[in-house]
């Protein structure tokens, strides 16, 4: 869960939301064929169920705001600074205009071209 104070009280939004949020917008960006199981639990869970929006996000909060690593599988022959800045983008943009959260930053790491 992650929790956010603002003025009014405070918010709380679910990971698993969030995670779902952020793997289908990384999942839409052009050149992007997959998203990739980072960690022990996410390799389990990958191996015990077919794919999952989530595989490969990994969220962590600082000062209310949002660090995201997206671990993905791209195109082979297309531009990965291009296809890492429009994922950044449109990840931040997702994020804080439909969850409301300010992203402080979006990693990306290509794990594998295909």
């Amino acid at each position: 869960m992650i929790k956010i104070k603002n003025h009014i009280g405070e918010v709380t939004i679910s990971s698993q939301y969030l995670k779902n949020l952020i793997g289908k917008n990384a999942m839409d960006c052009f050149g992007v064929v997959g998203m990739n199981s980072f960690g022990p639990k996410q390799g389990l869970r990958s191996l015990l169920k077919s794919s999952s929006m989530d595989n490969g996000v990994i969220i962590r909060q600082k000062n209310n705001k949002l660090l995201i690593d997206l671990h993905i599988s791209v195109t082979y022959g297309v531009n990965m600074n291009a296809i890492s800045e429009s994922i950044v983008n449109k990840v931040r943009y997702a994020v804080e205009s439909e969850a409301g959260i300010k992203v402080l930053k979006v990693n990306v790491f290509i794990d594998n071209m295909q």
